[in-house]
């Protein structure tokens, strides 16, 4: 355990408490948890440190963000499942490669990404409203597990930010689900993203477990509490939710890459 102030600590806490609600609802919540271990950890503390306590962290809350949705959305646990369990091979993957790419490089790509995105999003205000009817066909399926699992899993072992967000929109658009929905199967991928990665950053030492069960617990009362408000407001909630987390993952890459 680093020399962090008592202050800090109490900062980092709420922090992950905010983090684990922004992921529940739609994703994203890395854009706040892993800058603020970034700062709030000492100068001499390792990069790989952080991002692998951010891992310890983030798999807690998703984890309760998950059984929360499960119980109470229309999710499909199996094909969730099948998704998330490729997520995890392609999180290994990516946190294998981890440095390997320049982030300089990458930012500008993935801004451009994000930025479609949201002009999709805000121009068609009917995607995610509803669910398809009937059953999703083996293609897509097959499609949601190499893009959203093996492909999204990867992005999020090797670079991370917005890897919530774009598996909602990936799995509204594969699997024709609302956003609600979307958002609950989101949730189980994401634990198998994060368990991924977090193999490999706990086989490396690069997690600080005592800072991050601490900041665990209440990452994992914001992403309950997401959760819940998420199921009793509706996907139209989560649209906002995403289009104001896009928006800010965009700022913040332009900050990092221009500023």
């Amino acid at each position: 355990m680093p020399d962090i102030s008592l202050t800090m600590i109490i900062v980092l806490c709420a922090a992950a408490a905010a983090a684990g609600w922004i992921d529940a609802v739609v994703g994203g919540g890395g854009l706040l948890l892993l800058p603020a271990l970034m700062l709030g950890l000492p100068s001499n503390v390792p990069l790989t440190h952080a991002l692998g306590t951010n891992k310890a962290v983030a798999i807690v809350g998703t984890t309760g963000a998950a059984v929360t949705f499960a119980r109470k959305a229309p999710v499909d646990v199996r094909t969730a499942v099948r998704i998330g369990l490729a997520a995890m091979a392609g999180a290994m993957g990516g946190a294998l490669l981890a440095g390997v790419f320049s982030k300089d490089t990458m930012r500008p790509v993935i801004m451009v990404v994000l930025l479609l995105v949201a002009a999709f999003v805000l121009f068609r205000p009917s995607f995610g409203a509803t669910a398809a009817t009937g059953p999703v066909g083996r293609g897509r399926v097959v499609a949601a597990i190499l893009l959203a699992g093996l492909g999204i899993g990867f992005y999020d072992g090797l670079i991370g930010p917005g890897t919530g967000t774009f598996l909602v929109l990936s799995l509204t658009a594969l699997l024709h689900l609302d956003l609600l929905t979307a958002s609950a199967t989101a949730k189980i991928v994401n634990v198998g993203t994060n368990a991924g990665a977090l193999a490999v950053f706990a086989t490396r030492g690069d997690v600080l477990w005592q800072l991050a069960a601490l900041m665990a617990a209440f990452n994992l009362l914001g992403g309950m509490a997401g959760a819940r408000m998420a199921l009793r407001k509706g996907s139209g909630f989560v649209r906002g939710v995403l289009l104001t987390v896009v928006v800010a993952l965009v700022v913040k890459l332009g900050l990092e890459q221009w500023a």
